[in-house]
């Protein structure tokens, strides 16, 4: 199953009870989230040979290791969502009480 940029935003958008009003097409579609741009395509992050549509086949894994999804993408969208939200909640009382949070992404 294959899913756009899109359709991931959308879904989490839709865990944080947003509904984002897409514009334009190809690279100059943006999405507003009341008559604000909250998202766009950036160049920046094009491959250096950028393909149309890529698709994982993961009937190998399941052919050699039994493996079979558990949950959905909206569902994985959904515990991604929560997960960081439940984060940038602790950094934010982390910062109210004067401290700083680490960023682990460094």
């Amino acid at each position: 199953v294959q899913y756009s940029v899109r359709d991931f935003v959308n879904a989490a958008a839709k865990e944080l009870d947003m509904n984002i009003i897409w514009q334009g097409t190809g690279v100059e579609e943006k999405g507003y989230l009341d008559g604000k741009c909250i998202v766009q395509v950036d160049a920046r992050y094009f491959r250096p040979t950028e393909v149309e549509t890529l698709l994982g086949d993961p009937s190998k894994a399941k052919l050699k290791l039994g493996w079979e999804p558990k949950i959905t993408f909206h569902e994985l969208v959904a515990e991604m969502v929560r997960e960081d939200y439940k984060s940038a909640q602790r950094d934010e009382l982390i910062k109210k009480h004067g401290y700083q949070a680490m960023d682990y992404h460094e």
